[in-house]
C-alpha cells in the first residue's frame, strides 16, 4: 500500500470512495463526498491523502483547520476518512491516519480533532475531553482532540465554514 497526495485526477475517485464508505453508516449524512469538494473549492483542504493498493485507489482521509473559541490557531478537524468497504478491515483507515497525523506534525499543527467513535479514535491517542466541544458546553463522547505539541485548547470548536454549506 502507498498513501499519497491527493491529485486532481482523483477527485471524482475520492467522492466514490467516500460515497461507498458512508452509505451503509447509521451516523452518515450522505453528504461526506459533497463535504470534501466544498472543502476543495474553498481551500479548507489543508491536507489530503489517498491509499493505493495495486494502483487502484482505496481510500482517503482529509484534515480542514479548525477555530476555538473564534480564534484561528494550528488546530485541525480529522473528516472524514474513507475506504472501500471491500478493503475495510485491513487497516489502511488506520495508516491513513497515522500518515495525516505525520503530516501536520510537519506544519507544525498543535491539536486535531475528531468527531468519530469512541472505541476507534483513541488508539491513535485522541482523547475525549470535556473543556473542548464542538458542542460546548456539552460534552459529546464522540467528539475528541489530539494534542500534538504545545498547550491544549480549551473552549468551543468551529468548523471550517464549507461545514456549514452541509
Amino acid at each position: 500500500m502507498r498513501i499519497r497526495d491527493e491529485r486532481p485526477e482523483d477527485e471524482e475517485t475520492i467522492g466514490q470512495i467516500t460515497t461507498a464508505a458512508f452509505a451503509n453508516m447509521p451516523f452518515a449524512d450522505g453528504d461526506e463526498a459533497d463535504l470534501i469538494e466544498k472543502l476543495r473549492a474553498t481551500g479548507g483542504l489543508t491536507i489530503s491523502l489517498v491509499a493505493e493498493s495495486d494502483g487502484k485507489t482505496v481510500g482517503h482521509i482529509s484534515f480542514s483547520p479548525v477555530r476555538v473559541n473564534g480564534r484561528d490557531g494550528p488546530w485541525y478537524q480529522l473528516a472524514p476518512v474513507s475506504v472501500v468497504p471491500e478493503f475495510q478491515g485491513r487497516g489502511i483507515g488506520s495508516a491513513l491516519i497515522v500518515a495525516g497525523i505525520e503530516r501536520l506534525k510537519a506544519l507544525g499543527a498543535e491539536t486535531c480533532m475528531v468527531l468519530g467513535h469512541e472505541d476507534y479514535y483513541p488508539r491513535f491517542g485522541f482523547e475525549n475531553v470535556g473543556e473542548l466541544s464542538d458542542n460546548y458546553p456539552h460534552r459529546n463522547p464522540n467528539f475528541m482532540r489530539l494534542v500534538l505539541k504545545g498547550e491544549a485548547p480549551t473552549g468551543k470548536v468551529t468548523y471550517h465554514p464549507a461545514f456549514g454549506e452541509m
